[in-house]
């Protein structure tokens, strides 16, 4: 290899590192954007997934944390407790919520998975995740 397609290989890593922090799609209006928990390799008895049943539990998980919210979330007047105070938003940046399965948009993003979901799609705060399946 030459020395530069070796400095030119050098070089792929940090910019790949680098796009991955600015590729996330920005919400819009009154859309979530959630971050997809991986699900373990193993089960509980130590018996290795198939890549299959990994896509599926993925897919169907019912759990995201909260990345980003679009500018509207929570903005509507029917999220005030009375006309004088200010809107309460169901979640924040950060809150593990609950969703529907198979609910939003699915994407992934240099392997990891993401959703986009409306603000009403978002459900009850998950303090402890450990568990959680759809029914």
């Amino acid at each position: 290899m030459s020395k530069t397609a070796a400095k030119e290989e050098e070089n792929v890593v940090p910019m790949a590192e680098t796009r991955k922090a600015t590729e996330l799609p920005e919400p819009q209006g009154w859309r979530i954007l959630l971050a997809i928990p991986e699900v373990q390799e193993k089960t509980e008895g130590g018996i290795i997934k198939a890549d299959i049943t990994k896509d599926q539990e993925t897919t169907g998980t019912v759990l995201g944390v909260v990345l980003k919210m679009g500018p509207l979330c929570y903005t509507d007047d029917r999220y005030r407790p009375s006309p004088d105070e200010d809107p309460i938003p169901w979640c924040r940046n950060g809150d593990i919520v609950l969703l529907g399965a198979y609910k939003g948009v699915r994407f992934k993003i240099h392997a990891r998975d993401f959703g986009i979901i409306n603000e009403e799609r978002s459900q009850p705060l998950v303090r402890n995740p450990r568990g959680y399946t759809a029914a």
